[in-house]
C-alpha cells in the first residue's frame, strides 16, 4: 500500500459522500459536528475548572450534552464548509492564579482534545472490518464504504480541521489567546477588547468562500487536515497490517 493509494481512496470516499441524498449527508455531517464541538468546549471548561475557575460549571457547561454548546451560526458553518465554532465556554480569567497563563492553557485544551479524539477515531477507523471500510477499504479488499465508515471518517477529519481552525492566531480563536499570552499585560488586555472584530472578519471570509469559491480559510485548514488524516492512517495501518 502506498500513500498515493490511500490518498486516492480518501478522495473517492469524499466523492461518494457528496453523492448521497442531501438529508443523509446532513446526518453524516451533523453527528460528527456535534461530537467535535461538545468535546472541544467541555475541554475548555474542564481545563478552566482545574485551574481554579468554576464559571463553566456554574453555567452548566461541564456536560456532554451538545445542546448546551451549540452556536447556530457556527454549526451552520460546520455543515456548509466543514469547520466552524461552538458557543464559547464562559471563563473568568481573574480566577486563575496567573490569568494570562491560565487563559492560554484553557484555550489550547479545546484543540488538543480534538487532536486526541481524532487520533483515537483514526485508529478505530483503520481497525474497522470489511465491509465497513477501514483497513479493508484502504487496501482495496472491499468496495463502497457505508454509513459507519463515512461517519467515522468525517469525525476524524472534522476533529483535525476544528483543531487547526481554532489554533489560527486570529481573535477570538484559541490560537490568539495562546499567542497573546506572550505579550505584555497592557497590550494583552487591549487586544482582547477587539475580539468581536476578528470574529466578524472570520465570518466574512467564510461567507466569501461560500458565495465566490475563494476559500482562503478553507485552504489554510483543509490541506494540513487531510495530510494529518492520511499520515496517521498510514502509521496505524503499518502497525496492524
Amino acid at each position: 500500500m502506498t500513500e498515493v493509494h490511500l490518498k486516492e481512496w480518501s478522495f473517492n470516499m469524499l466523492q461518494d459522500f457528496f453523492s448521497l441524498d442531501i438529508l443523509f449527508n446532513i446526518v453524516i455531517m451533523a453527528v460528527p459536528a456535534l461530537i467535535c464541538i461538545t468535546v472541544h468546549e467541555l475541554a475548555h471548561g474542564f481545563a478552566a475548572y482545574r485551574l481554579g475557575d468554576d464559571t463553566a460549571k456554574q453555567m452548566g457547561r461541564l456536560t456532554l450534552n451538545p445542546i448546551k454548546h451549540i452556536d447556530i451560526m457556527g454549526l451552520a458553518m460546520i455543515l456548509i464548509i466543514g469547520f466552524g465554532w461552538a458557543k464559547p465556554v464562559p471563563v473568568n480569567m481573574q480566577n486563575f492564579k496567573n490569568p494570562k497563563f491560565g487563559m492560554a492553557i484553557t484555550a489550547i485544551a479545546g484543540p488538543l482534545s480534538n487532536i486526541i479524539l481524532a487520533v483515537i477515531v483514526i485508529f478505530i477507523f483503520v481497525l474497522l472490518p470489511s465491509p465497513y471500510g477501514g483497513l479493508g477499504t484502504i487496501l482495496g479488499i472491499t468496495g463502497e464504504p457505508n454509513i459507519v465508515a463515512l461517519i467515522i471518517f468525517r469525525l476524524a477529519l472534522l476533529n483535525v480541521a476544528l483543531a487547526i481552525f481554532n489554533m489560527l492566531p486570529i481573535p477570538p480563536l484559541d490560537g490568539s489567546k495562546v499567542l497573546f499570552s506572550f505579550l505584555p499585560e497592557r497590550l494583552y488586555y487591549k487586544l482582547m477588547k477587539y475580539e468581536r472584530f476578528g470574529m466578524m472578519a472570520l465570518l466574512a471570509l467564510m461567507l466569501l468562500g461560500v458565495f465566490t469559491g475563494v476559500n482562503i480559510i478553507s485552504n489554510i485548514v483543509t490541506t494540513p487536515a487531510n495530510s494529518f488524516f492520511l499520515n496517521i492512517s498510514l502509521f496505524f495501518t503499518s502497525l496492524v497490517s
